[in-house]
C-alpha cells in the first residue's frame, strides 16, 4: 500500500484526479463557496469554480499487474496554503497538479515536498482553453531540478491520471535504490 498525495494550487483539479482514477467512489468533501471566503479564496483565473475541497478526497487504485502489485490510496488536499499542515499527515510521495494559469498556486505545494525531501512529480493539467506549456518551461518557472518529473496530463482522464501515479511510483523506486537525496529525507518505497 502506498499513500499518495494530489496537491496542488486552489482550482487545479485535484479532486477531479481523484474522482477520474479511483477503483472506488470517491470520498470527496466539496462545499460550495459561500462569501464567508471571497476575501481569502481569489478565483481569479477560475472564475466559474462553484465549489472547493474543504478537508480532504480519498480514492484508491489497486494496480495488480504492476512489477510488485500496489494499492495506491490516494488523498486529494484542499488547494488554499491554510491547509498546508494537513499535508504532513499524509503524505509519503505527491503528485502537485499544475494549473498554468494560476503557477504561482504551486510554489507552496513545490516547496514544502521539496523541503520535507518526499518524492514527488509535476503534472501539468491541460485545461480546455488554457495555453499549452512545454513540460520544460514549468520546469524552469518552478525552479525544479532536472531529476523532478514534469508531464502533462488531462486530469478528468483516468489513463493520464493512472500514467502520472505510475511516474510517481517509478520515481519513489528510483530514489529509494539510489538512497536518499538529502540527509534529512528518510523515505523508503513502502513510504512513497
Amino acid at each position: 500500500m502506498l499513500k499518495i498525495v494530489i496537491a496542488g494550487g486552489f482550482g487545479a483539479g485535484k479532486t477531479t484526479a481523484v474522482g477520474a482514477v479511483s477503483e472506488i467512489t470517491p470520498l470527496s468533501t466539496e462545499e460550495y463557496l459561500t462569501e464567508a471566503s471571497a476575501d481569502v479564496d481569489s478565483l481569479e483565473g477560475v472564475e466559474a469554480k462553484q465549489t472547493t475541497t474543504v478537508a480532504f478526497d480519498f480514492g484508491r487504485l489497486s494496480l495488480p499487474d504492476a512489477p510488485v502489485p500496489l494499492e495506491l490510496f490516494l488523498f486529494g488536499t484542499p488547494g488554499q496554503d491554510r491547509f498546508v499542515d494537513l499535508w504532513y499527515e499524509l503524505s509519503r510521495g505527491a503528485v502537485v497538479l499544475v494549473d498554468t494559469r494560476r503557477l504561482e498556486s504551486s510554489f507552496t505545494p513545490v516547496s514544502f515536498f521539496e523541503d520535507i525531501g518526499l518524492p514527488f512529480v509535476v503534472a501539468i493539467n491541460q485545461f480546455d482553453g488554457a495555453h499549452r506549456y512545454h513540460p520544460e518551461q514549468v520546469r524552469t518557472a518552478l525552479e525544479l531540478p532536472t531529476s523532478a518529473p514534469v508531464v502533462t496530463c488531462d486530469a478528468r482522464d483516468p489513463n493520464h491520471v493512472a500514467g502520472v501515479l505510475l511516474t510517481l511510483v517509478g520515481h519513489a523506486v528510483k530514489n529509494a535504490s539510489a538512497g536518499p537525496a538529502r540527509p534529512a529525507a528518510t523515505t523508503t518505497l513502502q513510504d512513497a
